[in-house]
């Protein structure tokens, strides 16, 4: 029987935003020998200020490692984003057969799909008749590397993501838009508010394009 569950995300990093301030300045300071004007609550202000010229490699110097529960359409959009460290469930090593996964394929909910409608029912349908050819190649003596060509594109798929402040920013900007897809949209925009409210300053003038 095919799992369905919701797409969902996991910061993997701790994240102290003061500290990240302050980090930031203090490589950022180097540029200009002004490390003697560091004093307790400068780091705010000075990320303010090279934030308004433009100076984004500065915030290159802090990584944040975000682990993704998503479908395969979300990880082959993000990994477009190459300045980053992907790690990603691998459907060519991974035995949906066994145990560990239940036996059965998991996919990740539509976003805009709503159960109790024909539009629904027939996603569902084929995510069983997915899972049914997979299982019946499997078992009769396939590799995973073989059957999964008959997976779906929303088989529930994992992808760990490393990159610098400098790419977050990026990404939000392109992934909380009006023009992104909705499964995009649907984990990119809780991340941002949670990025924005636990780092000061470098998210502020993002603001998803509803």
């Amino acid at each position: 029987m095919v799992k369905i569950v919701k797409p969902r995300y996991e910061i993997l990093t701790p994240i102290n935003g003061e500290e990240i301030l302050k980090l930031i300045e203090l490589a950022g300071r180097t540029c200009y020998k002004s490390n003697d004007l560091i004093t307790p609550d400068s780091a705010k202000g000075f990320v303010e200020r090279i934030a308004k010229r433009g100076h984004e490699s500065v915030i290159e110097h802090y990584n944040i490692t975000v682990r993704f529960i998503c479908n395969r359409g979300f990880t082959h959009e993000l990994v477009r984003h190459r300045l980053a460290a992907y790690s990603q469930e691998s459907t060519r090593y991974c035995n949906y057969t066994k145990d560990k996964f239940g036996s059965e394929i998991t996919v990740i909910k539509p976003f805009e799909i709503e159960e109790n409608t024909k539009e629904f029912d027939l996603w569902k349908s084929a995510m069983e008749n997915a899972e049914k050819s997979y299982m019946a190649m499997m078992e009769n003596g396939s590799k995973p590397e073989n059957a999964r060509g008959v997976l779906p594109i929303d088989i529930k798929t994992e992808i760990v993501i490393t990159t610098n402040l400098r790419e977050w920013k990026h990404i939000f900007e392109l992934r909380t838009s009006k023009a992104a897809h909705p499964s995009m949209r649907e984990l990119m925009i809780p991340l941002l508010k949670e990025f924005q409210s636990k780092i000061p300053v470098i998210f502020d003038n993002i603001e998803p394009n509803t």
